[in-house]
């Protein structure tokens, strides 16, 4: 039984003790912090809409306390960003409304799915938010972010513990603890495909159960969205992204089982055979390119750490693959005036 003791409410106005500024009026914003409350603003609007609908649909409390939590958490995050651009004339973005869900539509997903949703999720919003806080100058701007990413890796907290305590998730792999320091002596240690092939090392262990993490529950999301997009064109790309990860998570699941080691199982059984959407096709096809080209920014990382080359060599037509996905996706999305523009730089026509 789940214990409650990580399942109280957030408190979204000082999760740790920040509470940031609403304004430096010394300081316009400069084009970072625009880009990330912007993207910010978006993300989380998606998020709102979604969670909106999963909660009519959920019945273990736990579950629904993460949700409301993720809920929350979405709506503080966008109405702080809209305070900020309100002090600076900058147009809200429209983002996603009330318009892109059918609260009243049939359960789609079961609960478990939820808290893997959650999770994958969160670690998107916090890549974003990390990432901004280097960047970005103004004060208030800055304390902002740090206030997100605090917030979020508190939620992950909460929504790992009810992972690990309902046996959602199989444990991370055990390995021997080392008995010295060992150096790479041979160039060996960089083999995949022939010759001497090493074990994996921790940190490509963590990367490939990390990716297949995501992708699961990538998979099973973009399952229930193949079942209920209504445009057929954007119903081929869905089956077009299913299959390629499909592809890609079983290669990756084998680097994992060719050690003997246990690896996040398939996540396809939490979708149910609805198909009345409850989602529009503009907020669902925004969801996975977003969503998609997020990967590319773990992809990376994953690259960064690995160096055994059959690995390396997955990553790179993953890579591929996503890429192709995501310019496709945004061609539909333009085709159909469903794309808000960033804020973007001056034009001064030197051609």
């Amino acid at each position: 039984m789940t214990t409650d003791k990580n399942l109280n409410p957030m408190n979204v106005m000082k999760p740790l003790n920040i509470n940031p500024k609403i304004l430096d009026e010394t300081q316009p914003l400069t084009a970072f912090e625009m880009g990330k409350l912007w993207a910010t603003y978006m993300g989380n609007s998606m998020s709102i809409q979604l969670l909106s609908y999963f909660l009519q649909h959920c019945e273990e409390e736990n579950i629904k306390m993460l949700l409301e939590n993720g809920l929350a958490l979405s709506k503080d995050f966008t109405q702080r960003i809209e305070g900020f651009f309100k002090n600076e004339n900058f147009p809200i973005p429209i983002g996603f409304t009330k318009e892109d869900v059918n609260l009243g539509a049939p359960r789609l997903y079961e609960d478990e799915f939820y808290v893997h949703y959650l999770k994958y999720a969160a670690k998107a919003g916090m890549s974003l938010y990390a990432v901004a806080v280097p960047l970005v100058m103004r004060e208030d701007i800055r304390e902002y972010f740090i206030y997100c990413n605090q917030c979020t890796m508190v939620f992950l907290g909460q929504i790992n513990d009810v992972l690990m305590e309902k046996k959602y998730i199989a444990a991370p792999p055990i390995i021997p603890t080392p008995d010295g320091i060992e150096k790479v002596d041979k160039q060996s240690y960089l083999n995949g495909f022939f010759g001497d092939v090493r074990p994996l090392q921790a940190l490509e262990l963590i990367h490939l159960w990390d990716n297949i993490e995501n992708n699961v529950t990538s998979m099973a999301l973009l399952l229930g969205f193949h079942q209920t997009v209504q445009d057929q064109k954007i119903k081929a790309l869905f089956k077009r992204g299913l299959d390629m990860t499909d592809k890609a998570v079983k290669q990756y699941k084998e680097k994992l089982h060719l050690e003997h080691l246990q690896s996040p199982a398939f996540l396809d059984h939490l979708v149910t055979t609805s198909t009345y959407s409850p989602f529009s096709d503009k907020i669902m096809l925004f969801h996975k390119v977003d969503m998609f080209a997020m990967k590319i920014r773990s992809f990376g990382n994953s690259l960064a750490v690995t160096a055994r080359r059959d690995i390396n060599f997955l990553y790179g037509r993953t890579l591929k693959n996503i890429g192709l996905f995501v310019d496709d996706g945004m061609n539909i999305l333009i085709d159909k005036g469903w794309v808000e523009s960033p804020p973007i730089a001056f034009d001064r026509d030197l051609r």
